[in-house]
């Protein structure tokens, strides 16, 4: 099995189920849930983003990422605990948005940046940074680092592309809603 394009796919998952995914999910609810459900989310936001962080983070060091690729399981339960913090963090952004627009924005600047710095990492690290994951996953001690490289790369690069227009299409339209409701506030008074 080639190991080119492994780390790309892998963090395609992620992008793909953090963000489009769960706030698709998230705004679906909100929109099919007749007449629209009260729940406590509002308020949240700040502990959600930590855990959608440090889940981040913490499963994407070298060890971690190894022993995901060692054991399918593990790797289920990397996807699926990075989604379900996804959905935490866009439920608890969207709650937010409605009641403390503030924290809905500063949720979404600092969880974005901290999202990307990890693309920069991949994208423009020296050397490969998972290069006990790509050999469990290739099953070849000797994979070429100028083949892993090149993947880790391009992952880093989608990370970077991606990511932010998540993040910045979420701020600009809560930002807009919070403009809007100033201005009407303003033409009322």
């Amino acid at each position: 099995m080639e190991s080119v394009g492994v780390l790309t796919h892998h963090m395609s998952i992620h992008i793909l189920a953090m963000n489009v995914a769960a706030p698709f999910l998230v705004v679906l609810w909100r929109v099919l849930a007749r007449p629209p459900v009260k729940t406590t989310y509002a308020g949240w936001v700040w502990p959600a983003s930590l855990t959608q962080i440090a889940l981040l983070w913490s499963w994407h060091m070298p060890a971690p990422m190894a022993a995901a690729f060692a054991v399918p399981a593990l790797q289920l339960l990397m996807h699926a605990s990075l989604f379900a913090a996804a959905l935490w963090f866009w439920r608890c952004v969207m709650e937010d948005a409605e009641e403390v627009r503030w924290k809905a924005l500063g949720a979404l600047l600092v969880t974005g940046k901290l999202f990307c710095l990890l693309g920069v990492l991949l994208a423009f690290a020296p050397r490969v940074l998972y290069p006990r994951a790509a050999e469990l996953w290739t099953g070849s001690h000797h994979v070429a680092e100028g083949v892993l490289l090149p993947d880790q790369q391009l992952a880093g690069l989608i990370m970077l592309a991606v990511c932010p227009l998540t993040y910045v299409l979420a701020g600009v339209v809560i930002a807009a809603r919070w403009l809007r409701d100033i201005e009407r506030r303003d033409l009322t008074v």
